[in-house]
């Protein structure tokens, strides 16, 4: 390329391209002003439908102006990372099985912060944002031209689908926007709705997440409530639903490209699994799940989870690990394991019922 035709690439497309050059699957520009979808979302959590996350009613004024969170920033550079959704479905959610995405991408936008940095010759005021702060960064990437809001809630993008990572970096460089997407390319498909185990799509676009699957196993720190908990089948750490079923994925979901997202060896079947994930203790736990999202269950969520798995598609051969879970230190496993076990006995009328009804009476 002549020297001509690098003056003559726009300071935003070298960005973009420096952004693809990270790693990145997306990348976008858009200006930082008042947030279009601020108000939908206040809403949202007024109707009680974030459940116990009230981390997100925290900084509700730089929520609403995308501006404030880092004061000075004009632009955000707007990027995604697809971490593979052709892989088979199972009982960890995809974005899960490998390491943390938050660490990755976060690198990654302050690697690309620095160059912006070497470019322009000077200190650029900004900040990477991953699921960390008061950004609605799918606005943002939807305002960047990366995809639209699908009926699921996920940002959909017409040639990725939509599994994938948002990050956004805020920068106080005044830059030109790419266009919004405007278009809807759901049509009528209402797939995603139609196949959710329980119900937590209120209509298109807003989920209740206190019935989504994902929010039960990983948000929460109650008792899943018992007319879900045979609806959460076999899935002991979130849910990809929704996602499965659209067409857009069904189309174009990926392998897994980026080495830090391949799934990690979780040692045998569901039953396995959930029968190791109830016995452990908080050493074990700390070092199973160094470096995985899964952490953020925590140990007495996994549990928790696991007993209902082992409730929903376990047999009398795991009665002796659920029967060992009803003297867990935290009353929540105690009250699932104890639930597993009468739903185990009630499909099960062998020679484990006595010794069920043995444990549920100690």
């Amino acid at each position: 390329m002549t020297a001509a035709c690098v003056e003559a690439v726009a300071f935003e497309e070298l960005i973009k391209a420096q952004a693809y050059g990270l790693g990145f699957d997306l990348a976008g520009i858009t200006t930082l002003g008042p947030v279009e979808t601020a108000a939908a979302f206040d809403d949202w959590i007024g109707r009680g439908y974030a459940g116990e996350m009230h981390y997100l009613a925290r900084g509700a004024e730089k929520r609403r102006d995308s501006r404030l969170p880092v004061p000075g920033t004009a632009s955000a550079i707007v990027v995604a990372l697809d971490y593979g959704g052709a892989e088979p479905t199972g009982p960890i959610a995809r974005y899960a099985r490998g390491s943390d995405y938050h660490d990755l991408m976060t690198e990654r936008l302050d690697d690309l912060h620095r160059w912006l940095e070497l470019e322009l010759g000077r200190v650029v005021v900004g900040k990477s944002y991953v699921d960390t702060g008061p950004v609605l960064e799918r606005d943002l990437a939807r305002r960047a031209g990366l995809g639209w809001f699908g009926k699921n809630t996920n940002l959909v993008n017409p040639k990725l689908g939509s599994f994938f990572f948002i990050g956004a970096l805020l920068v106080d460089v005044p830059l030109t926007a790419d266009a919004p997407f405007e278009a809807d390319r759901c049509g009528t498909c209402t797939r995603c709705l139609d196949a959710c185990p329980t119900e937590a799509f209120v209509e298109p676009r807003v989920l209740d997440a206190t019935r989504c699957i994902s929010y039960l196993t990983i948000e929460s720190r109650a008792a899943i409530p018992a007319e879900l908990r045979e609806r959460v089948g076999d899935r002991v750490y979130g849910c990809d639903i929704c996602q499965d079923v659209c067409p857009w994925n069904v189309r174009f979901a990926s392998e897994v490209k980026e080495p830090s997202f391949a799934a990690r060896d979780i040692g045998g079947d569901i039953r396995e699994v959930a029968r190791t994930m109830l016995a452990l203790d908080g050493a074990e736990f700390r070092a199973r799940f160094k470096g995985s999202p899964m952490k953020r269950a925590k140990r007495v969520g996994l549990a928790r989870n696991a007993a209902v798995v082992l409730g929903n598609v376990g047999d009398a051969r795991d009665l002796d690990a659920l029967g060992r879970a009803l003297e867990h230190d935290e009353p929540l496993v105690r009250e699932h394991a104890a639930w597993a076990m009468e739903r185990i006995t009630a499909r099960d009328h062998g020679p484990a019922t006595t010794r069920v009804a043995s444990h549920l009476q100690n």
